[in-house]
């Protein structure tokens, strides 16, 4: 039972380790600010030149019956789930978030293959949701 405890616990300390939003929060400013807004409102200084608008990214979870839609982020920025804006694809981020290969879960706790870059900004951008 101890040994199943301490399993548990370092399993834990790994997963928490494998998100940073801090370093998420860094991403964000430099790929996402200037069209989402620096708090992430959809308010940023490109706004009055997009069609549509961006979305509010601090209702995210909100919009989903609470539950924050990983998935959905993740395959929105990476380009794997494409979304029309300013009259064309979002810009995708995929090849600028690159790294080392991580695996995350989404919200109904299925494997999701993605890089480190992407789940630290995943981190951030749950972080923002409005609670």
């Amino acid at each position: 039972m101890r040994w199943l405890l301490t399993g548990l616990v370092i399993a834990a300390a790994g997963i928490a380790a494998a998100q940073d939003a801090h370093i998420g929060e860094r991403l964000y400013d430099r790929y996402c600010g200037a069209c989402h807004g620096e708090t992430g409102a959809g308010d940023g200084p490109m706004t009055r030149v997009l069609t549509p608008p961006p979305p509010d990214l601090t209702r995210l979870a909100a919009q989903n019956d609470g539950t924050f839609p990983r998935r959905r982020v993740v395959w929105r920025i990476d380009g794997r789930d494409p979304i029309l804006a300013h009259g064309n694809e979002m810009p995708v981020f995929g090849e600028l978030l690159a790294g080392e290969a991580l695996d995350i879960r989404d919200e109904t706790g299925e494997v999701l293959h993605s890089t480190q870059p992407m789940a630290d900004l995943l981190a951030f951008l749950e972080s923002l949701q409005v609670r």
